[in-house]
């Protein structure tokens, strides 16, 4: 989280509660009533807890600052209270049934807001329930930053604004089934968006990456695992290690962070197998990749699997790079790395990604 407005919120936590309280009391209860009863739910970036009383039991609440956490423990005793940033968090995979985030992730920059949405992917099941409320620009308009100037009460705040498409663009590539979105006839614009966490995976993303590799949807097998290109059998990890661009296999997190090489899907609906996917469903998602480049301006795209930019690009395109740019980055388009294509194997697919991260 923005440090500047973590230090904010450390300094004015006694005031903000006494001068705020929660303005949408009937959606809390509302989201609680969804949540299955007995699984753990999640008030996430709490403040000073007002809505930790209307969420239901079991309860936990986080927050990135120490004195709003203490204000959320003397609220809400019943609570456990956590510090911990919104896109760290100290939970295990699928510990939650729940996660409501009433304007925490306004104050994550842009760039940031992907991988944030993929954590709460991870901490909840298949069905979980997340209610997410930010601030809408005007309609239409890219995310915007500003911070809260000296007539605010809380001054030096950063706040990320969005348009409703490109936030719920976010939610589909963090893996989640987007069910309402409702921007607020209030001045303030409260941008609201319910969704379910879906048998898929997360984007792992971030600012910074050298290459965005993209593969046409996750199998089943991989939605399950957590790990994108994990089926026994398909040679994506083996040819990662041998174009020495992954130390470590089957681990996205360890991909981004240490090689700065981010993970996508041209489609986020798993299935058994890529045949099953119609070509709508490839347009809709090269929308979605290319609002993600824009986002993020990675230095190049790979698309692993020639089918979904045929699909919905080029129906005679080569391997290798392409005309067509996603946002700012070059496109470089190479085989399928599945074990059903027994045309190419680890060594040339290593030599696919090299010359796609060459780019950088």
């Amino acid at each position: 989280m923005d440090r500047p407005t973590v230090e904010v919120y450390e300094r004015g936590a006694g005031a903000y509660a006494r001068q705020r309280s929660a303005d949408e009391p009937e959606r809390a209860e509302a989201f609680a009533d969804g949540v299955e009863d007995g699984a753990p739910r999640l008030d996430l970036g709490c403040g000073p807890g007002f809505y930790l009383p209307l969420l239901g039991h079991p309860v936990v609440a986080v927050d990135a600052a120490r004195a709003m956490v203490r204000e959320a423990a003397q609220r809400a005793p019943h609570a456990l209270v956590v510090q911990a940033d919104l896109v760290d968090l100290p939970f295990r995979r699928s510990a939650l049934g729940g996660v409501w985030a009433s304007k925490a992730h306004q104050h994550l920059p842009a760039a940031v807001l992907p991988g944030a949405l993929g954590e709460l992917h991870r901490v909840l099941p298949v069905g979980g329930r997340l209610d997410v409320t930010v601030f809408a620009g005007p309609d239409g308009a890219d995310p915007g930053t500003g911070i809260s100037g000296p007539d605010d009460d809380f001054p030096g705040r950063l706040f990320t604004w969005w348009a409703p498409d490109a936030l719920a663009g976010l939610l589909v590539g963090a893996g989640f089934e987007v069910e309402s979105v409702e921007v607020g006839r209030d001045r303030a614009r409260r941008l609201a968006v319910t969704a379910t966490r879906a048998r898929t995976l997360a984007d792992t993303v971030g600012a910074g990456m050298r290459m965005l590799v993209c593969g046409l949807n996750p199998s089943l097998y991989a939605a399950d695992a957590g790990v994108a290109f994990a089926r026994p059998g398909n040679r994506f990890w083996p040819a990662m290690q041998a174009a020495g661009l992954a130390r470590v296999p089957r681990d996205p997190r360890s991909l981004l962070a240490e090689h700065r090489i981010g993970l996508t899907d041209l489609v986020k609906r798993a299935t058994p197998a890529a045949a099953e996917l119609t070509a709508q469903e490839y347009a809709e998602g090269l929308d979605r990749v290319e609002r993600l480049c824009r986002l993020l301006e990675p230095a190049a795209v790979c698309f692993v699997g020639l089918a979904g930019w045929r699909s919905a690009v080029e129906r005679r395109a080569a391997p290798g790079w392409q005309e067509r740019r996603l946002g700012p980055a070059p496109v470089y388009l190479m085989p399928s790395t599945s074990g059903l294509n027994a045309h190419s194997q680890v060594p040339a697919l290593a030599e696919h990604l090299r010359a796609a991260a060459g780019a950088a």
